[in-house]
C-alpha cells in the first residue's frame, strides 16, 4: 500500500509525502487545478504510451484516464499526474525527480513481479478531515 498525504497548497503547488508500506519514501507535487480526488485507487506498473517507459498507473480516477506517477520538477510538468522527488519548498519544485522515480518503479515492479495476484493500492488523503471527494476503501483493505 502506498499512501500519499498532502499538505496545504502553496498557490497551485500541492506538495505531499509518499509512504510505501508505512515508511516515508519521497515527496510529491501536484497541480491544484488537476489534483486527483482523495480516496483509494488500484495501482499497476504498465508501459506508458506517452513516456515509453514503465510507470505506475492509477486505475479508477473518476472521469479521467492515464493518471500516472512520473518525474517532473514543477507543476508545469504535470497535467493531473503525481510527480515524485525531494521537495524544494521555497522554490515550489522537486529535486532528484528522475532518480526518485526509478527507485519507486524498482520497488513497485519488484512487488508486482513477485506477487502477480496481489493488488497494489494508493491512498490519497488531505490534511482536511472533510475532503470534497471520497472513494470508498476497497473491501480487501478494510479491517474486520
Amino acid at each position: 500500500l502506498l499512501k500519499l498525504i498532502r499538505t496545504q497548497p502553496q498557490g497551485k503547488a500541492l506538495f505531499g509525502q509518499l509512504y510505501v508500506d508505512g515508511q516515508f519514501f519521497c515527496d510529491t507535487l501536484e497541480n491544484t487545478d488537476y489534483a486527483i480526488p482523495t480516496g483509494f485507487y488500484r495501482l499497476r506498473v504498465t508501459m506508458s504510451p506517452r513516456f515509453r517507459i514503465y510507470l505506475p498507473l492509477l486505475d479508477g480516477v473518476i472521469g479521467r484516464s492515464g493518471i500516472r506517477i512520473h518525474a517532473g520538477n514543477t507543476i508545469d510538468h504535470t497535467e493531473g499526474c503525481i510527480l515524485v522527488g525531494e521537495a524544494d519548498l521555497p522554490n515550489l519544485r522537486l529535486l532528484s525527480s528522475l532518480k526518485t522515480l526509478h527507485r519507486l518503479c524498482d520497488v513497485l515492479l519488484n512487488h508486482q513481479n513477485h506477487n502477480p495476484h496481489e493488488e497494489m493500492y494508493i491512498q490519497i488523503s488531505e490534511p482536511d478531515p472533510y475532503p470534497l471527494y471520497d472513494t470508498p476503501c476497497p473491501p480487501e483493505l478494510q479491517k474486520p
